[in-house]
């Protein structure tokens, strides 16, 4: 089912002309389960980290670790301006309680606050993203090649009932 969901595509002879024009691996559009299990793996791996432009992270480390890239910049979504907040400051709660530290208090939400507290919040923050960001990904990466298994047996027992 999850297989036959990706499999549903068709051949755009304007992406086709662009991605020879430019040589574009065709390989990075591919849809497998290994190119779908590394795209979740990279792309939740980078959405959890606070930077900015982590679309164009995600299409810069392609060459290195093939994966489906449109799949990769669309997770990359799952922190958009409405989650971001709630996301990183779990993350920095999180690296507050692995470092056995105790956050920052009276929380101000403005520029010199936010400069003055700038190194109380980065290690934690950040010890809080590594934390999420191998969790999720790998977990996805584990999640995406299990139903990927799981589809396919499926198909297979349906298709021996008939």
């Amino acid at each position: 089912m999850i297989r036959k969901a990706f499999k549903k595509k068709s051949s755009n002879p304007r992406l086709d002309a662009l991605m020879k024009k430019y040589k574009i691996p065709k390989e990075l559009l591919s849809v497998n389960r290994k190119m779908v299990a590394r795209a979740v793996l990279v792309g939740m791996f980078i959405a959890m980290i606070p930077m900015p432009i982590q679309m164009l992270a995600v299409v810069l480390v392609a060459p290195f670790f093939r994966f489906n890239v449109p799949i990769g910049v669309s997770l990359v979504w799952i922190t958009n301006p409405f989650t971001m907040p709630i996301i990183y400051y779990i993350e920095y709660i999180t690296g507050n309680f692995l470092l056995m530290r105790e956050g920052v208090s009276d929380i101000k939400l403005s520029l010199e606050w936010f400069t003055a507290n700038i190194a109380d919040i980065f290690i934690p923050l950040y010890v809080g993203t590594a934390f999420y960001s191998v969790l999720f990904s790998v977990g996805g990466y584990y999640l995406i090649n299990w139903l990927w298994v799981l589809s396919v047996n499926r198909e297979k027992k349906n298709k021996n009932k008939n």
